[in-house]
């Protein structure tokens, strides 16, 4: 029966048959316990304590990587600093906690348990940003002008201080509740605040306007989340995107872009996150078509950023629909070597260029590397990594993201199987996701599941509407069979 499943020990598996290995090892372990519980020696380090930085991040969240803070200049300009987690002073290149995290290469989020890429002693605690405590990172402390456009990046050690972790959800009703100094939602008032968000916000969208207009793709996607009690799926739930995580991101698109930039003008290698232009571009024109609209024959951003903020106006309630499946045949992402001054295909997706992952070190394995990279330019050092090294760092983490991606389907698949096994019989209301050699997949939105068209799918595409009548569930194999109707 469905509901005698454990789901944590079925994700323990799909991690272990995907390549992952979900436990640390004893080595890491030991490791761990030596680390001291007061800061490491950091060369040329900046106390940064007294500036007011605060974090943004899921409320549940503890391995917060980054912090943020905005000023503006006497100049007009404005000047926004990201601190991140400075996780590469606890975890050594070559270390075991480094050979568990060059392995894994990310942590895995499957919605009933999460299995981290560093033990949660580390990221949750030691090398976390969290309020309250003095903390390591690396700052990237970047000038804007009044446009908006990056003048000055420099990047070095600090010691900082969070004063506010705050949440996605809350911040996101406050920003549109009017942002008053009296509603922030916080245990305990925080002087000044209120003013230095709304002042983050407004260097954010700035950012935001200039990535619009540069042709980076303002989708909005669908992050569905089960929720279990005791061990048994009640729910799976969505998150809707807000103003807050608006600003996390674009503050984030700029320091990516910002560090790539800045390794390339230093002459060292870097590992860049790229989406190269969509081999399934026609059916995005049809898609358009059938919308009544018209994008070039050849792969162009700005008219399919411009496609998509017209459908965001004009359909907001089916905008999500439309975002997923342009995103799907966007294709993936992967990490490539780009040396300095080498000519590659930049994101698709983002409209720029030189982009890197840097900003989420206690996550994922490429911003650990790329923490490295900035650190040997820091210092004056020899890149840490051969060419050779990074290439096969590069390709690892693509296989990897893309393992996880797979991992995290397939538990959601098996959550929703096992919310939906009582529901046999019903019809829905569908999306087609996905059509391959091995079949075609549709997602239902309430609740919030895809699943396979096993009937009646010759004909349909991605991106078509559907009616779709559910003929089994099997929570054990993550199957949720359905039929066109």
């Amino acid at each position: 029966m469905t509901s005698n499943l454990d789901l944590k020990d079925m994700a323990h598996r799909a991690l272990l048959e995907a390549g992952f290995t979900p436990d640390f090892e004893p080595a890491s372990l030991s490791q761990l316990s030596a680390i001291p519980n007061t800061l490491p020696a950091a060369p040329a380090i900046k106390d940064l304590r007294s500036l007011l930085w605060s974090s943004i991040d899921n409320t549940e969240s503890m391995d917060l990587d980054q912090i943020e803070y905005a000023e503006k200049l006497l100049d007009g300009n404005a000047r926004v600093l990201v601190g991140i987690a400075d996780v590469d002073a606890y975890v050594p290149k070559g270390s075991p906690l480094d050979v568990h995290a060059s392995n894994n290469t990310t942590s895995v989020y499957t919605g009933i348990v999460t299995f981290p890429m560093l033990p949660e002693k580390l990221s949750n605690s030691t090398s976390s940003l969290l309020p309250g405590h003095d903390k390591l990172a690396v700052v990237v402390d970047m000038v804007l002008d009044s446009d908006g456009q990056l003048v000055k990046t420099n990047v070095y050690r600090a010691l900082v201080r969070n004063y506010a972790k705050l949440a996605y959800s809350s911040i996101g009703k406050w920003f549109e509740g009017g942002a008053k100094e009296n509603e922030l939602p916080l245990p305990t008032p925080v002087p000044k605040l209120a003013e230095q968000l709304l002042l983050q916000k407004q260097e954010s969208e700035l950012l935001h306007d200039l990535r619009m207009k540069a042709g980076a793709l303002n989708v909005e996607t669908i992050e569905a989340t089960p929720v279990a009690v005791n061990g048994k799926v009640v729910d799976i739930t969505t998150v809707d995107h807000n103003e807050a995580r608006d600003l996390v991101e674009n503050l984030m698109v700029t320091t990516n872009s910002a560090i790539a930039d800045m390794l390339d003008q230093k002459g060292t290698y870097s590992l860049r996150r790229i989406v190269r232009k969509p081999k399934r571009w026609p059916r995005i024109v049809e898609l358009a078509k059938d919308l009544g609209e018209t994008l070039p024959d050849e792969p162009d951003p700005i008219a399919l950023s411009d496609f998509l903020k017209k459908r965001k106006l004009a359909a907001p309630d089916h905008f999500a629909d439309l975002s997923l499946s342009v995103i799907k045949l966007l294709g993936p992402g992967e990490y490539v070597v780009v040396k300095a001054g080498e000519q590659h295909e930049g994101h698709f997706g983002l409209a720029v260029h030189d982009y890197t992952h840097s900003t989420a070190p206690n996550r994922r394995f490429p911003d650990l590397v790329t923490q490295r990279l900035l650190k040997a330019v820091m210092d004056g050092k020899e890149c840490p990594y051969s060419e050779e090294e990074l290439s096969a760092i590069a390709t690892h983490c693509t296989e990897m993201a893309a393992a996880a991606n797979k991992v995290e389907r397939f538990m959601r698949k098996a959550a929703a199987a096992q919310l939906l096994s009582s529901r046999v019989g019903e019809v829905f209301k569908a999306i087609v996701t996905g059509v391959k050699e091995e079949g075609v997949y549709v997602r239902i939105s309430k609740p919030s599941a895809e699943g396979q068209l096993v009937k009646n799918q010759a004909g349909v595409d991605v991106g078509d509407k559907i009616n779709v009548r559910l003929l089994s569930t099997n929570a054990a194999k993550g199957y949720i069979d359905f039929q066109k109707i």
